[in-house]
Order: C-alpha cells, then sequence, then structure tokens
C-alpha cells in the first residue's frame, strides 16, 4: 500500500502554512464529507483533502499538470536466513493508559496523529532552548530483537528517540533539511530522517516491557498538523550464523571422505581376499586336478 499526500505550492502565498494545510489558507470550513470543522481546529488533514487549493498570490496563474509517481519494489529469494519481523507503529498522540484490567493486545488506542505547536512568542518565551518535548510511555506487547526504527516527522522537526523505562536509548532517529531549491532538496523542509540499525541481537525487548517515546519539535513558530510517528521491526527470533552452515557442511564432508576411505579400505581387503582364494584354487586344481585328455 502506498499513502502519498501531494501538495502543490507553485506560487503560494506561504508555502509552509499550505504544507501544514492551515485551514484559513485553504479558505475550508468543513472536512471531506461535508462535516463542519470544530471551532478550534485551525490546520491538519482535514483542511488539506482532494481537490483543496491553497491561497496562492495575487495574479499568479499556473498550468494544470500531471504527476507521476515511479518507484522500485526489490526483493530476495526466500531461505533460511530470511525471518519474519513484526511491524509496530507508535504515535506520540497516543492517549492510552493501562488499567489493571486491560492489556496492550486488546486495548482501544486513541491515536489523533496530528497535533499544534505553540510558538514560544505566544507563551512567552524566548527563542533560547525553545523546544516542545512530548513523552508516552508504551507497552510491548510480544518481546523480540529490535531490527530497525525511523521516525515520522514534519518541518519543525528536531528529532525523536525511543527509551527503556530506565532511559537507556535503543533507537533514535533525526531530520535532515534541505539546503537549496532543487527537487529533494528544498531549503527549510525535511527531505530525509535517519534510521537506526542496531547490531543483530544487541537490543532485545522484552514481552511486556514498557517503553518511552520521545519527539522534539523546534517553537520558534507556531506549527499545525504536525506528526510524531515511530516504525519499528521486531524480529521474534536471530537469524543463525552462515558459519555454523559451513562448519555442518565441512563436518559432513569430513564424514563423508572418512567413509570413502574406510569403503575403499574395505573394497581393496575383499579383493585381496578373493585373489587369494582364486590363486589357492588355482594352486589346488594344478596339484590334485584331472589330467588333460590327449585326443
Amino acid at each position: 500500500m502506498l499513502n502519498v499526500h501531494a501538495i502543490d505550492t507553485r506560487g503560494a502565498e506561504d508555502k509552509l502554512g499550505c504544507t501544514e494545510c492551515r485551514c484559513d489558507l485553504y479558505n475550508v470550513t468543513v472536512d471531506e464529507y461535508g462535516r463542519p470543522l470544530r471551532p478550534y481546529y485551525k490546520g491538519g488533514l482535514l483542511c488539506c483533502y482532494d481537490r483543496t487549493q491553497c491561497k496562492v498570490k495575487h495574479g499568479f496563474e499556473a498550468v494544470r499538470r500531471t504527476l507521476y509517481l515511479r518507484y522500485t519494489v526489490k526483493w530476495i529469494d526466500m531461505d533460511r536466513s530470511v525471518l519474519p519481523v513484526k511491524i509496530y507503529i507508535f504515535d506520540i498522540t497516543d492517549s492510552w493508559k493501562r488499567t489493571p484490567s486491560s492489556t496492550e493486545i486488546n486495548a482501544e488506542h486513541k491515536c489523533k496523529i496530528e497535533y499544534d505547536i505553540e510558538s514560544c512568542d505566544a507563551t512567552g518565551l524566548g527563542n533560547d532552548g525553545c523546544i516542545d518535548t512530548k513523552r508516552i510511555s508504551l507497552d510491548m506487547p510480544f518481546g523480540g530483537y529490535l531490527i530497525y526504527g525511523v521516525a515520522h516527522q514534519h518541518s519543525g522537526g528536531t528529532g525523536s528517540a525511543l527509551y527503556r523505562e530506565d532511559g537507556q536509548l535503543m533507537c533514535s532517529s533525526l531530520p535532515t533539511y534541505g539546503e537549496g531549491e532543487e527537487r529533494g532538496n528544498e531549503a527549510g523542509y525535511i527531505v530525509g530522517m535517519t534510521t537506526c540499525y542496531p547490531k543483530t541481537g544487541t537490543v532485545e525487548i522484552s514481552e511486556g516491557e514498557t517503553l518511552i517515546l520521545e519527539f522534539n519539535y523546534s517553537r520558534i513558530r507556531h506549527h499545525t498538523g504536525v506528526m510524531g510517528l515511530f516504525y519499528i521491526l521486531v524480529a521474534d527470533d536471530l537469524p543463525k550464523p552462515m558459519h555454523s552452515l559451513r562448519t555442518v557442511v565441512q563436518t559432513q564432508d569430513s564424514i563423508m571422505v572418512v567413509a570413502i576411505l574406510w569403503a575403499a579400505a574395505a573394497l581393496i581387503g575383499v579383493v585381496a581376499v578373493i585373489a587369494l582364494v582364486v590363486h589357492y584354487q588355482f594352486k589346488c586344481e594344478g596339484e590334485d586336478g584331472y589330467e588333460a585328455i590327449g585326443m
């Protein structure tokens, strides 16, 4: 499944505001199903649905264009070294809390998906250390080994991390911002997120373990509809080392060589015994056999 949200910012009056789906820039008061927006809803996915248009500069005109998505799928042949993984998606807006009678597996999580960041000016704080930090605790329903992790943030994001309950860092993911104008390097926009690949088997998660998720955003300016998602892949088991397989093969080969040598020795012995028997038989026939009949 591909979930693509494309926003056209050509000629936009406020490009960043367009990408943050500010409702006033889209002149939207209802969602895509015609339902009125909440009075305090200032921006997010409910304001930039299909066919909506962000406010452009006066006099700007652009031709309609068609976009195509190009992607590459890679795969490898299945063998015993390929193990399945479980995919977990953590949401920093999840308000689920464990109760004595609830479990992580069947509990209903309440994820808002998006949230707003108030600027430091609005809260009376200066720019120094002007960071919005959100932390939540999560209980893992299953155990396993952490294989991969990456976060999803919007512009203004400064990074995310996953910790154990005792504060030990398990995985972190930081944004990379563009610095130019070319595609894939647009200044002010997040163009990538760092990933973490712990050394296989070094980060184990216990069933029922409590993890701490943290997301950080800059508060120098107001942001609407930002997200804080963290994806991890967890494997139940570890792949068997390839050298073990080679050792098994080498051991089997050694056993086979020894067996062949023993078989060869046994065969030589049998041939020697047969030769002695035949030689003895001919010798006996020569000494005690019948005389030739002359014609």
